[in-house]
């Protein structure tokens, strides 16, 4: 996952060289590879190997926000999803990949075309009241991601037997201070090799030997539960899964990347394509895990009963397995998310951001990440089950997620905006499925939770 180091370009509110120059230097060096590799003619070579070389210059959002999107709070959620109802949310999996490609297609047109990340576009369309309300959303939700990733390293450390209260405090410092000295891009590549631990999931689903009749069935057909315990599982794979950090990510790397309209079919089919790959691992996560532990019907209490679901691949490896890919993938977003959110926040009230700059320079981005990492990592430090912290995170993500969905559906409905690049009638319309079903959930759970209060469910 790629953050920017320096403060954006232009049409994202900074200062910088236009985006034109990135478009030019990304199809620029694409052009040159083509005439070296392929020529001008033959099979593979000419038009369609220049296509597909500005193809692989210009991807990277989408598959990057993919891989955000399995960080420590979505394998927990898939992982506990899995082991309490079995396969039956693979249907609704199915259902939020719908959605998520819908999703993350606006968002990435949005950018593309107007050159704004999704902060600064709600800033210059909408109210001072809505963007304020906005963006205390944005804050509330990626704050809670930011305590969930630091509950994953936790976990993760407990797995060797190493307490939150040593594990967490040294994290929270190194991840600090990786970011605040300028050399994170080093680390994230070392996050990066980490996470790829978490590739066992596939093959842990196959040689979990799950019921590949039951598979497809729940697979094509919904089988849902009518209990709240279904519905909250729901509502935090919807939080998991269209997370408004992803929203926000996959705006600012599409404008960081200079992606311009010309370009924009490329980055078409690299925001479908991640979304699609990451919700592929998600039911990967998911079936692995009720393969082995579906048969308890019970949530998850720790990460070893979660690690459980790699033993019929790994063996008395798992934990260790698990423990590493866990780890990795809690420690990138932990960097990432509170990057993320401050990117956005300083760009909506125009100020300086940049990770290069001093802290007097940028007191209220470099002021930001500091108040996310204090926050997320002193919350896990209170006694509780981290498991449930993360899952009952994830919920919040949730609830919140409409409010950021509306904005990009209303924002990609209007002409005056994009003009012919706005929605058309099909895209309007699963736009619109898809915020009546992500929010009917959240109000639903809402009132449940209500009704349980007062005594009258």
């Amino acid at each position: 996952m790629t953050v920017p180091t320096e403060a954006p370009r232009a049409g994202v509110g900074g200062a910088g060289a236009p985006e034109n120059d990135r478009q030019a230097e990304a199809t620029g060096d694409a052009g040159q590879r083509s005439r070296r590799e392929g020529g001008g003619t033959g099979r593979f070579g000419g038009p369609r190997l220049r296509r597909f070389l500005v193809y692989l210059a210009a991807a990277g959002p989408g598959l990057i926000a993919a891989n955000a999107g399995n960080d420590a709070g979505g394998v927990v959620t898939y992982a506990s999803a899995g082991a309490q109802f079995g396969y039956r949310p693979i249907f609704f999996m199915v259902l939020l990949t719908v959605g998520y490609v819908s999703v993350q297609e606006m968002v990435a047109r949005l950018a593309a075309h107007t050159g704004k990340g999704l902060a600064a576009l709600v800033r210059e369309q909408f109210s001072i009241r809505l963007t304020s309300f906005a963006v205390v959303a944005f804050a509330v939700a990626n704050i809670g991601l930011v305590v969930t990733e630091f509950a994953g390293i936790a976990a993760a450390f407990q797995l060797f037997g190493v307490s939150r209260y040593v594990s967490v405090p040294l994290a929270a410092i190194a991840i600090w201070s990786l970011v605040m000295l300028g050399s994170y891009r080093y680390a994230e590549r070392a996050f990066l090799l980490l996470s790829l631990a978490f590739i066992t999931y596939p093959i842990a689903m196959f040689f979990g030997h799950p019921a590949w009749g039951q598979v497809a069935s729940n697979l094509v057909l919904p089988h849902f539960l009518r209990s709240n315990a279904f519905i909250l599982v729901g509502v935090g794979l919807i939080g998991t899964t269209i997370t408004p950090y992803i929203q926000l990510y996959t705006a600012g790397a599409v404008v960081d990347r200079g992606i311009g309209p010309d370009q924009y079919r490329y980055e078409r089919i690299d925001a479908v394509s991640g979304a699609i790959l990451s919700d592929l691992v998600s039911i990967f996560i998911i079936v692995a895990t009720a393969a082995v532990l579906g048969r308890f019907h019970r949530a998850l209490a720790s990460a070893s009963q979660a690690a459980a679901a790699l033993r019929p691949l790994a063996g008395p490896d798992a934990v260790t397995l698990f423990g590493i890919g866990l780890l990795g993938a809690a420690a990138l977003a932990a960097a990432v998310v509170p990057l993320s959110t401050s990117y956005a926040l300083a760009e909506a009230v125009g100020v300086e951001r940049s990770v290069s700059k001093k802290f007097k320079e940028a007191p209220l981005f470099l002021g930001l990440f500091t108040a996310q990492i204090v926050v997320g990592s002193g919350v896990v430090l209170v006694p509780g089950n981290l498991f449930k912290l993360i899952i009952n995170t994830q919920v919040l993500e949730g609830l919140i997620t409409p409010v950021t969905l509306v904005f990009v559906l209303v924002l990609a409905n209007r002409r005056s905006l994009l003009g012919a690049a706005a929605n058309g009638w099909f895209a309007r319309a699963v736009g619109t499925v898809t915020v009546i079903c992500v929010g009917g959930f959240a109000l639903f759970l809402v009132g449940q939770t209500v009704a349980g209060w007062l005594g009258l469910g």
